[in-house]
């Protein structure tokens, strides 16, 4: 039986999203599906965000509708990968740590994109 599948929203328009979003599918196992903020789908399942906002962070929607944003979506996306309930509790006993976390690697993700050496035409994989 196959368990529900979850949503991750990303910016298609960032390298850095891209390249995560296709880490995390790949450590996924099928319960997770990319979907891009700018997609008409993107934008129909984020309408109850603020339009401003759906482009600030990444987004999580759980099979059972629940939305997380930003830090606060580490700890439920963590739990959904195999082997990522550890990191789950991690983040979940350390919010705040987490959403700074979260936060600073946003505001470098360009920094990172170079460090890295990420490719500017990756894509992310398609289960």
């Amino acid at each position: 039986m196959r368990a529900e599948t979850a949503t991750v929203f990303y910016d298609r328009d960032c390298t850095f999203c891209r390249w995560s979003v296709d880490k995390i599918l790949a450590w996924d196992r099928g319960r997770l599906k990319a979907v891009e903020i700018q997609s008409d789908e993107g934008q129909q399942l984020l309408a109850t965000v603020p339009e401003p906002a759906r482009l600030e962070s990444w987004h999580l929607r759980t099979a059972s509708g629940t939305l997380y944003s930003a830090g606060a979506a580490a700890a439920p996306l963590a739990r959904l990968l195999p082997g990522g309930r550890p990191l789950s509790a991690l983040f979940r006993a350390f919010p705040s740590i987490t959403e700074r976390a979260y936060r600073w690697v946003a505001s470098h993700r360009n920094l990172l994109t170079r460090a890295l050496r990420i490719d500017s035409a990756c894509t992310v994989r398609r289960g």
